[in-house]
């Protein structure tokens, strides 16, 4: 189908882009996903990051956690354990990539206790790093987190305990550290750690490590040793590092110790592996732990997980069970992207948020209960899932993202619940037998693009608390034959009913001060509109009726002063207009080809524009 074939397009497109997003923070991750689908058209780049005390974070919304963005700083610079914006509090736990990098005048920095992470490239070039009597032993730390090391470092390296943190890459490319101890009260081992590393061939991971980042240990000497490797495996002190096309097709973690966790990006790209039996005990799946495994039919997760993190089964497209525990904790962005052979999922009730882009185009799946807390539904957290039959939306349900929906072919019927007050960009567009659709009142906005091209549509009862219908909202909805336009309507976008063909009656109401471009173009059937109500109403702008050829009479209001270019264009029935006494511009082609029309009589002060009433009587 159409739709199908845009989302393929879109998906070879950002192939590439997706595989490399698992190099980055959680929030970092969620920005860089929207950016690809906003680079290649799938969604618009919502407001993901905000200032506090003149610095920029990347927020997330569903975890209310937030980093420390590219910024420009100089002298002293301490930073917040948490931000407000607008009412809620976001904790600050991490500090992205390139954050200060090349700020030559930010000589002191204060971080704050509730940082999980760093970056060493967010400290390159800062007057901290350029300032050599800030490294010890050719190690730079700030605050008890230690940045990076260079070439002065001693090769068997003992790190301190009362390290807190360790900047993500902080050893990389490093060629003279053979053995590092890690401090054991370390929790998390980073993205890159020891990349590239060549001659370290001894890190002792201490048992408080409960996460291990991507690439931590990819071309070090432990990672170049073959000897390490066991059947396809690389264990570090009972955590499992990767697995290369060695492994065998049906994998089950077995080494000399109990696996206790996996290195994100584990089995990522793994050619040959069908099944997956992950060991109980495991609490996470980390980021792309299964990312783009294209023989991956089936993994078995035990009740003991929690966590499954960004893009953790991304682009599995055999992917036919991957049964979630009944009280899971939290999803991550893209978890089940593109898994196209997955049938169905359960959720656990824990669950109150369904994240950017989660089960996108999922096209098997059939079904689907959501969990009875949930509150957020992500930008295009189902779009593509063109069997998913109709779904009951959770009376708790508050947002609904951009394209949520997009391409649910199957759908019928949608209540949307009380609590959502706004319906986010094209959310239900090409939703193509969706014919009955419940509005709560309350609801301020009708995004852009809402109910685009929902063709079997015919007739929605809109809330009396509307204030907004969005460009292209119910454009191309071929079916709807009748709507009321609620009283407290202010603002009708361009197109908002374009190509609504059996469309044939619309009263404006009277609180509308904006009637966009186009608004009613294409519709054929349209025959009656009354518009004396609208007296806020200055314009009829471009296109708004074009080609409307049922259309007999309209009584412009008094407040009307311009007319568009094509207002009324095509309108071949048009037989009389009632023109606004206080009339000051009449558009070209505005009135063309209204074969039926009289050309008026008109005060000498109105512009006209050319060829306004060609083909007029």
């Amino acid at each position: 189908m159409r739709e199908t074939a845009l989302f393929l397009a879109y998906f070879k497109n950002i192939h590439y882009l997706c595989s490399k997003l698992t190099h980055y923070s959680s929030a970092t991750m969620n920005r860089i996903l929207l950016f690809c689908l906003v680079t290649f058209g799938f969604i618009s780049l919502n407001a993901e990051q905000a200032q506090f005390n003149n610095l920029t974070f990347n927020i997330d919304p569903i975890e209310r956690t937030a980093e420390v963005a590219e910024n420009k700083a100089e002298g002293k610079l301490r930073l917040p354990d948490s931000i407000t914006v607008g009412q809620i509090n976001y904790r600050v736990i991490g500090i992205a990539d390139n954050a200060f990098k090349n700020c030559k005048n930010l000589n002191e920095i204060v971080l704050p206790e509730s940082l999980e992470y760093l970056c060493r490239s967010a400290f390159e070039g800062t007057g901290i790093w350029l300032n050599k009597n800030n490294w010890k032993d050719g190690i730079l730390f700030i605050d008890s987190c230690l940045i990076a090391v260079d070439k002065s470092v001693k090769p068997k390296l003992v790190i301190p305990n009362s390290t807190r943190l360790i900047a993500a890459g902080a050893f990389q490319g490093n060629k003279v550290l053979t053995r590092v101890d890690l401090p054991q009260t370390l929790k998390r081992i980073d993205n890159d750690l020891f990349r590239d590393c060549k001659n370290i061939t001894k890190v002792v991971i201490p048992a408080s490590v409960q996460s291990i980042g991507q690439d931590a240990f990819t071309g070090s000497g432990i990672w170049l040793n073959e000897k390490k490797w066991r059947k396809g495996a690389l264990y570090i002190d009972g955590c499992l590092i990767a697995v290369n096309n060695n492994a065998p097709a049906k994998f089950i973690c077995k080494d000399k110790i109990p696996t206790r966790l996996f290195a994100a990006g584990a089995f990522k790209g793994a050619k040959q592996i069908k099944t997956v039996t992950i060991p109980d005990g495991i609490h996470t799946i980390p980021a792309a732990c299964f990312h783009n495994c294209p023989a991956l039919t089936e993994v078995i997760i035990p009740a003991s997980v929690k966590r499954i993190e960004q893009f953790a089964f991304a682009q599995c497209e055999l992917l036919k069970n991957a049964t979630l525990p009944a009280d899971i904790d939290y999803i991550g962005a893209g978890a089940f992207y593109t898994c196209r052979n997955l049938k169905k999922q359960i959720l656990s009730d824990n669950l109150k948020a369904i994240p950017t882009a989660c089960f996108f185009l999922c096209s098997a799946f059939t079904t689907i209960d959501l969990p009875g807390q949930l509150e957020i539904i992500g930008d295009g957290a189902f779009a593509g899932c063109a069997n998913l039959e109709d779904i009951q939306l959770p009376h708790t349900l508050k947002s609904i993202g951009e394209k949520a929906f997009t391409g649910c072919n199957r759908f019928r019927k949608i209540i949307i619940p009380d609590y959502v007050t706004q319906i986010k960009k094209a959310a239900f567009a090409d939703c193509s037998h969706l014919n009955n659709v419940t509005l709560p009142e309350g609801l301020y906005a009708i995004d852009d693009e809402t109910f685009l091209n929902c063709i079997s549509l015919e007739r929605i009862t809109l809330p009396k608390t509307l204030y907004r219908i969005g460009k292209d909202a119910f454009r191309n909805c071929q079916e709807l034959y009748a709507i009321l336009l609620p009283d407290n309507l202010h603002r009708l976008e361009d197109q908002a009913f374009m190509d609504c063909k059996k469309l044939y009656e619309i009263q404006l109401p009277a609180e509308l001060a904006h009637l966009g471009a186009g608004a009613f173009s294409l519709c054929i059937n349209l025959t009656n509109v009354v518009t004396t109500h609208a007296k806020h109403l200055t314009s009829v702008e471009a296109g708004t009726f074009y080609q409307c050829r049922q259309l007999q009479e309209i009584d412009l209001p008094d407040s009307v002063k311009v007319i568009g270019e094509d207002a009324f264009n095509g309108c071949k029935n048009l037989k009389r207009v009632f023109f606004p006494a206080g009339l000051e511009k009449i558009g070209q082609n505005a009135f063309r080809d209204c074969t039926s029309l009289t050309t008026p009589l008109l005060s000498k002060d109105i512009e006209i524009g050319k060829n306004a009433f060609k083909g007029c009587k």
